[in-house]
């Protein structure tokens, strides 16, 4: 039987579980968050009314087996410090697909379908959405607009919000969460790729209430937006963003997590166990290598499904 895998997140840190995910023997969902405004995304949002293209792009790309030239040409940035300089390929693509399906889950189905795409794509809403946090900095607490700032926040993030604070969910992704045997939260960003999918209220009624298995799979170092937060910590933030969330697995990089037992008992409070593997490339320990992430990710499926 093929089990229905849905991942959420964005950016690098999504495309990475995705990349391992296509392995398996799945039915991939990509839900991916939609408040890009850095960057070539930034730029075509500032001018039209659609959801920023930029993860959408990634996940497409990191589900695709089809020709290698197309993901090449798809993936491709232009250089140069003219008007189209800095944009990708697959974003103008993906907008003009928006554009004349005026529906971004035609437009990405289309899309996946020329990419040979083996899974499918969606937006966690259907309208652009902007990231706001309360950051500590300097002793003080100053609201920084935007995910591309509170990305690169060089203070503590003690609040993230969504504006509008209330988004209507796509409703293909509530579809596909109610249908998973299996959902799949990070690696990546944590406010501002993995937690807003908990910002939606129906969405995240939706993740409550499924009766899917759930795991987490934990960075492999720290960025700006999480200085100061631990692993445990990063599991602390689900908790506090989704109070009727529980977890069955946390999947966690062997020398990444250094002296375990604090991860342990963050788990363990989420109704989850622990499993350490090693899953960073040998010579790049801040990225997950796709082949044993797969082979982790297969390891805590058969073994939860037996048990």
């Amino acid at each position: 039987m093929t089990r229905r895998v849905v991942a959420f997140g964005g950016g690098k840190g999504l495309a990475a579980s995705l990349r391992a995910l296509r392995t398996l023997d799945a039915e991939v969902t990509a839900v991916v968050t939609v408040a890009d405004d850095g960057g070539s995304s930034g730029r075509l949002r500032a001018t039209r009314p659609l959801v920023p293209p930029g993860d959408l792009r990634k996940a497409l790309i990191a589900l695709s087996d089809g020709d290698r030239e197309l993901r090449a040409v798809f993936g491709h940035r232009f250089a140069g410090e003219d008007e189209i300089a800095g944009h990708a390929v697959g974003n103008l693509m993906l907008v003009a697909l928006m554009e004349r399906f005026a529906d971004p889950v035609a437009a990405l189905d289309a899309a996946a379908a020329m990419l040979g795409a083996h899974g499918r794509v969606l937006p966690m809403a259907t309208e652009p959405l902007d990231i706001e946090a309360d950051v500590e900095l300097g002793g003080e607490t100053v609201v920084v607009r935007g995910q591309h700032h509170v990305a690169v926040s060089t203070g503590t993030v003690r609040h993230v919000r969504l504006a509008p604070a209330e988004p209507r969910a796509c409703a293909e992704a509530v579809e596909a969460v109610s249908r998973a045997d299996w959902l799949v939260f990070g690696p990546g960003s944590w406010y501002t790729s993995v937690i807003p999918h908990l910002l939606v209220p129906e969405l995240r009624r939706a993740i409550e209430a499924s009766p899917a298995r759930r795991i987490v799979v934990l960075n492999l170092s720290k960025e700006n937006e999480t200085a100061g937060l631990s692993l445990a910590g990063h599991l602390g933030a689900l908790a506090e963003y989704a109070p009727g969330l529980t977890i069955d697995v946390v999947l966690a990089d062997t020398q990444a997590t250094g002296e375990p037992d604090p991860v342990l008992r963050a788990a363990q409070s989420l109704g989850a166990r622990l499993l350490l593997a090693g899953v960073a490339e040998p010579d790049l320990p801040d990225r997950h290598d796709p082949a044993a992430l797969a082979a982790a990710l297969t390891t805590v499926i058969e073994q939860d499904e037996v048990g």
